[in-house]
């Protein structure tokens, strides 16, 4: 005999489900790989997200290339999508804590995965992740020229810029 769900659990996980997508703007089953693990199943929270889409509140579809399975998005989230794939790169860098949810390396994307720890760092530059800091060591994740491991080094240890770089910027 198969027990009945208990009272509320539907509504719990459909708040889950709905702050996943908060959270992330897109949400597909890899993206969940560093979650909590009392997190709902994918195989739950595919319900949900199924029962809001039929609703018309979220958009089903093929957000993040390269990834199988379905994936669901916030109506907002797609305009900004793709304006990012229309973007020209400019160069600009941005430095993540390994505790931010946004440190998909070694699970949405490639490479080892850096350790969710408040020490450790991911470096993106024009979103693509390019260097780590990993137990206090810069790692490269990508090949870098030695002017570029020198600004991610930099960027990482949170250096300040040096005087000319400093007074150029300002100028």
């Amino acid at each position: 005999m198969q027990s009945s769900p208990r009272r509320g659990e539907g509504e719990n996980v459909e708040h889950i489900a709905r702050t996943l997508l908060r959270r992330y703007g897109v949400v597909f089953w890899k993206l969940l790989e560093r979650e909590a693990p009392w997190l709902p199943s994918w195989r739950e929270l595919l319900r949900v997200y199924h029962r809001l889409e039929a609703r018309g509140e979220i958009r089903g579809g093929r957000f993040v290339e390269g990834l199988v399975g379905e994936q669901f998005a916030l109506p907002e989230a797609i305009a900004p999508l793709r304006a990012v794939r229309q973007r020209a790169d400019d160069g600009e860098l941005i430095c993540l804590s390994g505790c931010d949810p946004l440190n998909l390396v070694g699970t949405v994307l490639v490479g080892d995965k850096v350790p969710a720890l408040a020490g450790s760092r991911v470096l993106y530059r024009d979103g693509a992740a390019i260097a780590a800091l990993i137990g206090g060591k810069v790692t490269p994740l990508i090949d870098l020229s030695a002017a570029d491991a020198q600004l991610a080094r930099h960027a990482l240890l949170r250096y300040p810029p040096s005087l000319p770089e400093a007074a150029a910027a300002a100028g």
